[in-house]
């Protein structure tokens, strides 16, 4: 069984989502008292979402080199960003790093396109939906991603920073994301992203109508498959 290196803490309420989830995988797939070997850095988000909101990438991407390089000396085989958002600063994080990083965008994109979907529509912070660094890896997979308009993308964006990182689930809430998925939907969409890692605590399949990709849920399946292949 490989190692896994989980760099988390942004936010905290995905990580712990992260665990979970590679635990019962594991467990689903080996049986018995069987769980992941995980190492597992956790930042502070408060320090990085300042620096995201002040725009020093640099900064932040410098941190997260540090950590990856951490996780490697510590013994990792490979690393999981447990953020959808700072993929955003991949390239950085994984200088002079020699482990792989199993890329969440990759991994999302390879299960849309194994279910035979083109036009997905994206939820997920501002930066996640307005920058290219993740819809690029959509595209670069001939995927045609659809985005909320600019009303919704600020509230997705609010919902997610104001609530969703602070463990915070509201009916309202929910019941926004709801609206949004039905519009991008009808916008063209023909699945739906749950494209920051902690989306999926308002909406799954159970409130969406078309096909949902929950991309905390694919990278932990994508990562217990890493850590298992021989």
């Amino acid at each position: 069984m490989k190692k896994i290196g989980i760099l988390g803490g942004m936010s905290a309420a995905s990580t712990l989502i992260y665990y979970r989830k590679m635990c019962e995988l594991m467990r689903d797939r080996l049986g018995g008292l069987h769980s992941p070997e995980l190492l597992i850095r956790s930042l502070n988000f408060a320090n990085i979402e300042h620096l995201q909101a002040s725009g020093k990438w640099d900064d932040a991407g410098a941190i997260l080199n540090t950590e990856a390089r951490a996780l490697e000396l510590a013994g990792a085989d490979f690393i999981v960003l447990a953020t959808n958002t700072m993929h955003k600063l991949a390239d950085q994080m994984m200088s002079g790093v020699t482990i792989p990083l199993l890329h969440i965008a990759d991994a999302t994109a390879a299960q849309i396109v194994k279910a035979g979907l083109k036009a997905p529509g994206l939820m997920a912070t501002a930066f996640t939906m307005e920058q290219s660094f993740y819809l690029d890896r959509l595209r670069a997979a001939s995927l045609q991603p659809v985005i909320p308009g600019a009303v919704d993308r600020a509230e997705v964006h609010r919902i997610i920073y104001d609530e969703l990182c602070a463990d915070k689930v509201t009916p309202v809430s929910r019941s926004v994301y709801e609206d949004i998925a039905q519009r991008l939907t009808e916008a063209g969409a023909d699945c739906v992203i749950l494209g920051c890692t902690e989306v999926g605590m308002l909406l799954s399949q159970d409130n969406v109508h078309v096909p949902v990709f929950d991309t905390t849920l694919i990278h932990c399946e994508a990562a217990i498959d890493m850590a298992l292949r021989a």
